[in-house]
């Protein structure tokens, strides 16, 4: 048979709970890596990895170029707005690791 619960002993074991619902709410948990985009990580490959087919050689290689110097964590920008240059900020940004 039970006993019945003491007014003391139900405060404790609210206490507990409560206890417990803030450590868990306390607890860090680690956010998973984001799926990189197809070909960001290899700067060699990734104008195979997605398609610019439509696009002229100079934006390709700027493309190229961009993603290289953002997986390297640096690079300068390049001057002007032709294919080149436009390629270059658009691989930078498409290969720019997501923080």
């Amino acid at each position: 048979m039970r006993r019945p619960v003491s007014g003391r002993m139900a405060f404790r074991r609210a206490l507990i709970a409560a206890a417990a619902l803030v450590a868990a709410g306390c607890a860090t948990f680690q956010q998973p890596e984001e799926p990189a985009r197809p070909g960001a990580r290899d700067p060699g490959t990734v104008t195979d990895a997605i398609n610019l087919s439509g696009y002229p050689p100079e934006f390709r290689n700027g493309f190229r170029e961009g993603c290289a110097a953002a997986r390297a964590g640096s690079g300068t920008r390049p001057k002007g707005d032709g294919p080149f240059a436009v390629g270059w900020n658009d691989g930078f940004s498409y290969c720019k690791p997501k923080r």
